[in-house]
């Protein structure tokens, strides 16, 4: 959080703020200079002299609205270049002659100012905009403008629009540094309860497993139960899984059910293996992707769900000496999730009657699921030579489910 702050302190946008103050002091000073110095040309000085005053006191006045992007709200922005038109129009009034030679309007340079205030709060797009409407003053104020007319209107709207894209690209570089920092400082995090728990808990799991499977009787299945979750947790660990996890024990039948908590109202896209990671053990063994497998989070949660209800199957039907495997692919057009196990299989005949009997294990947990998802569930089974099932999600439909 602190190299955050650092990161916001450090903006790029802020001496860009500062350079515009600076620029709109001098630039008035400028403007009246120059008036001073040729105020024996103006048919009619009092105008002049009233809107210098004007500009001045509206200079001063809204320093501080230029010092930060927050300050510089559009109402200022409109009202600041409101400023600058009305001024560059008054320029004929003042003086008679301004439309024959190419002296300077009454804002002068000050002019730029607010275009640049444009273009460092809103990009090139609010420079564009706002440099157009100068140049149309412009045009107007000429009458008939001139080639150095055009060649200034035209160099003040490239500089304004090119200035307004170095800030959206300083404002892109800042917020992937930002990230950086983030992905860098939960890492390091990451890494320290790495230690702490190789230190502490994955080394008392290992022990209990080890002083378990001596002792025998019931303490080999704690001991068995304990290496389990140490696979468990070291998975974890080497994952960087950064949500919580929720552990629970089911004693009757000596399983260990691990699931990741998924932010229901986060709808940003979940990695499919972190919500699968938690399913490896000891005889759970998973394969996956290197780069992260998206999908939308109610279709991640239904998935791995109903990997979760396969494995169930196995544990019950196929017993706690089963071996299983899960296999993540990932293609451009649907993800693929295979359960397999080295069971006895499936005898012909038994989901049917097991449909008829009222267990809808398969039927719901499992097809219905994927129904839900818009992908299918197909159920390979051999006597003998254990069970596939094969999960199928579109990613065109993934976003459907609950």
């Amino acid at each position: 959080m602190a190299e955050r702050e650092r990161v916001v302190r450090m903006s790029v946008e802020q001496p860009l703020w500062r350079a515009l103050t600076g620029y709109r002091v001098l630039t008035m000073v400028y403007a009246v200079l120059i008036f001073g110095f040729g105020r024996e040309a103006f048919e009619r000085p009092w105008i002049a002299v009233g809107y210098l005053a004007v500009l001045c006191v509206w200079t001063l006045a809204t320093l501080p609205k230029v010092a930060n992007a927050a300050s510089c709200t559009r109402r200022f922005l409109g009202a600041d270049l409101t400023v600058a038109l009305v001024g560059i129009l008054l320029t004929p009034l003042a003086d008679t002659d301004a439309q024959t030679f190419d002296g300077p309007t009454l804002p002068s340079i000050w002019t730029a100012g607010s275009v640049l205030a444009y273009a460092i709060k809103g990009g090139w797009r609010w420079a564009g905009l706002a440099s157009s409407l100068v140049a149309v003053a412009n045009i107007v104020e000429r009458g008939h403008p001139s080639r150095d007319t055009l060649h200034n209107v035209l160099l003040v709207w490239v500089a304004s629009i090119a200035i307004g894209y170095v800030v959206e690209v300083a404002r892109a570089s800042e917020r992937t540094l930002a990230r950086a920092l983030e992905i860098e400082a939960a890492t390091r995090e990451r890494e320290r309860l790495a230690r702490d728990i190789h230190d502490s808990v994955l080394q008392v799991l290992a022990m209990v497993q080890r002083r378990g499977t001596a002792i025998g009787g019931e303490a080999a299945e704690l001991g068995r139960m304990a290496g389990e979750q140490e696979v468990a947790l070291r998975t974890l660990v080497a994952g960087g899984l950064t949500r919580p996890s929720l552990v629970s024990e089911d004693e009757s039948e000596g399983a260990v059910v691990r699931v990741v908590d998924v932010d229901e109202d986060d709808d940003s896209p979940v990695d499919l293996r972190l919500l699968l990671a938690p399913r490896a053990g000891a005889r759970v063994t998973l394969s996956d992707p290197g780069a992260p497998v998206l999908l939308p989070p109610p279709a991640a949660r239904e998935l791995a769900a109903a990997v979760g209800a396969a494995l169930d199957n196995v544990r019950v039907h196929a017993g706690d000496t089963a071996q299983a495997w899960i296999l993540v692919e990932e293609w451009p057009d649907e993800v693929i999730v295979t359960v397999r196990d080295d069971g006895p299989g499936i005898p012909d005949g038994r989901l049917a009657q097991a449909e008829g009997e009222g267990r809808m294990g398969v039927a719901l947990s499992i097809r219905g699921r994927l129904r839900e998802l818009g992908g299918t569930a197909e159920l390979i089974s051999v006597p003998g030579q254990g069970t596939e099932v094969e999960l199928k999600v579109p990613r065109g439909k993934a976003g459907r489910g609950r």
